[in-house]
């Protein structure tokens, strides 16, 4: 069951500047993540991207000590940490992709616990049901997993799913972004189809190199 999606967005953090497009030449900025690295680097090659690890805290202690000159994170963890004042400007998906299933939470039930299950129904939002699905199959299609730079967002809009997904160079120098819709009734068809449609334009090519 997946109760209702927070932020997807990332969030683009720095105690000196607005946004991306504001930060210095060769400015150093905080990730640990493939995906986000790739479209920051697609959009500013001249960026240092530097090694982020920790919690929320310490990666927040990194940057107020000046260290770096921005870093990003997840909307929807600084949000549910409090912390929604430390966002300088969120990034929209059409700017930076999010990750899969980014800002929505599980809850695993006993497949033989219909008693529970009932009991917790109310919490399941369908919208958010039917994108994490189709966010799922598309990422199980192209095998990925956290040492691939790519990205998939889905949303419902009216009686249909629409779908963005994206595979990227490590180095952000190729980004292949491509979009699908699909009928309610078969997210899953349409995450695959979408992977599948990436994959026919370069995306292939790009995994097989990474995955050595």
């Amino acid at each position: 069951m997946y109760p209702k999606r927070e932020d997807p967005r990332d969030a683009f953090v720095s105690s000196h500047f607005r946004t991306i497009e504001d930060l210095p030449q060769s400015a150093s900025v905080g990730t640990s993540s493939l995906r986000r690295s790739a479209q920051l680097l697609h959009m500013r090659p001249d960026l240092r991207i530097a090694p982020l690890r920790g919690n929320v805290d310490t990666r927040l202690r990194k940057l107020d000590s000046g260290d770096l000159q921005a870093i990003v994170l997840a909307a929807a963890g600084l949000q549910r940490l409090g912390l929604s004042d430390r966002i300088t400007t969120p990034l929209s998906p059409e700017v930076v992709l999010p990750a899969i299933g980014q800002g929505v939470l599980g809850l695993e039930v006993r497949e033989d616990d219909q008693k529970t299950q009932d009991l917790i129904s109310f919490l399941n939002d369908l919208e958010t049901e039917l994108a994490a699905r189709a966010e799922r199959a598309f990422l199980k299609e192209l095998e990925g997993g956290c040492q691939v730079p790519l990205a998939g967002y889905a949303k419902v809009e009216r009686n249909r799913i629409v779908m963005d997904g994206l595979v990227a160079e490590l180095d952000g120098s190729v980004i292949l972004r491509q979009q699908r819709s699909g009928g309610k009734d078969k997210p899953e068809e349409l995450g695959v189809a979408l992977a599948r449609q990436l994959k026919a334009a370069g995306a292939d090519r790009i995994l097989e190199k990474i995955y050595g």
